[in-house]
């Protein structure tokens, strides 16, 4: 992937060709974008049925990148179609254009950052980063975990951070790893899961395993009010991935669901209460039901046997909305459960709650956490740390 962008640059300077970075117009299908280039529809007829499905996952507002010569005739496309794979379509050299789905090449870096307090954690971490994104998640770290309303001016804030550049530009929110606050002469850190939400360690309920990850135990407060299990017995054959090894296609494909292996005919249950959005035949994932569930959730049951409910019918949570099958381009009888938030795909285990309904209290494990509280630390004991403040050219 790296090699395809040198050339995309070299090619743009040596020949006169131009490199843009666009936005995907909301309602713009992949067929469209072809049209809209001039190029055959006989390039569908050569995408497998599995490849399909991921057509009509292109997200509006996703930026990709355009490679035209001097006459505006589209070289190449990268299009991502989540943080990890992307679309690659390109003219052949004897003329003709090719698909495929490819990795995205991007830099991680790690980075530190020491913050004085004076207003709030937000602004004085802008102010010191010039990073919006960076004390966003600054931010959401802390909510929930500590007081900030406690803060007062001269206290610090320092933590490492992740980051993201694809051709030299922010790609991606950061993740936060792990905060130091000091306040009234007191240390106490705060670390975050996948999801960048924060966990105090000052609570009693702390423990390491031997690796060094941390152990939390947090209380469930919303117990009556979460989702269900699309099958009254779960067993994952398949969890989610931005980039898995695909067992038909034998390349790296997005996942994005979980599978859920199940015999055909076990019944399928609404997750949550909603209204059918879609129901019918969508190419690889066979027969399809999706619903619309509030705060911008949908979620979406695919390789059904037979579809119980309509487009447009409300359902509630653990009704029966269709049956386990294997149509479309499916390996055997089982769910491919995917959901997704505002438009984009979210991990469904992250959301769906495996424990008991009586259960008061959920584990979360932080991978690593203490090998980021010592990285951390030495950095802190550093003389004169220096921290990378982020230019306008690299937003």
């Amino acid at each position: 992937m790296r090699y395809i962008i040198a050339v995309l640059v070299i090619v743009s300077l040596g020949f006169g060709m131009e490199v843009s970075t666009k936005r995907w117009k909301s309602g713009l299908t992949f067929s469209h974008y072809i049209e809209e280039h001039n190029i055959s529809y006989s390039l569908l007829d050569g995408i497998s049925e599995e490849d399909k499905k991921f057509l009509t996952e292109l997200q509006s507002g996703t930026l990709y990148y355009e490679l035209t010569n001097p006459k505006g005739e589209l070289i190449q496309s990268l299009i991502p179609l989540n943080q990890e794979m992307q679309i690659h379509l390109f003219r052949e050299p004897k003329g003709g254009y090719h698909f495929d789905i490819i990795s995205i090449a991007y830099d991680e870096k790690r980075y530190f950052a020491d913050v004085t307090i004076t207003s709030n954690p937000y602004s004085d971490t802008l102010a010191t980063l010039h990073q919006a994104n960076v004390a966003k998640r600054v931010s959401y770290a802390l909510k929930g975990a500590v007081d900030t309303r406690n803060l007062r001016k001269g206290d610090h804030l320092a933590f490492s951070y992740k980051q993201r550049t694809r051709l030299g530009k922010l790609y991606q929110m950061p993740d936060i790893e792990v905060v130091s606050i000091t306040s009234r002469g007191q240390e106490h850190f705060v670390y975050t899961d996948e999801e960048g939400k924060g966990y105090s360690e000052s609570d009693k309920r702390v423990s390491y395993t031997k690796k060094g990850d941390l152990i939390k135990k947090v209380r469930i407060y919303d117990r009556s009010d979460r989702f269900g299990m699309p099958l009254r017995h779960v067993r994952i054959t398949s969890s989610f991935s931005y980039r898995r090894w695909h067992p038909i296609l034998h390349r790296y494909r997005p996942h994005h669901g979980t599978d859920f292996g199940a015999r055909r005919g076990t019944p399928l249950l609404a997750v949550y209460s909603g209204r059918v959005s879609f129901a019918g035949w969508m190419g690889g994932y066979g027969k399809v039901v999706k619903i619309r569930h509030p705060r911008g959730y949908e979620s979406l049951y695919a390789h059904q046997s037979r579809i119980r409910v309509h487009r447009g019918q409300r359902v509630k949570k653990g009704q029966i909305i269709g049956y386990v099958g294997s149509t479309g381009r499916s390996t055997g009888p089982h769910l491919h459960f995917g959901l997704q938030r505002n438009g984009r795909w979210v991990n469904p285990m992250r959301v769906l709650k495996r424990e008991s309904l009586s259960k008061k209290y959920r584990t979360i494990t932080i991978k690593g956490a203490k090998a980021k509280k010592r990285r951390l630390q030495q950095f802190m004991r550093q003389p004169n740390p220096l921290f990378h403040v982020w230019s306008k050219e690299e937003q």
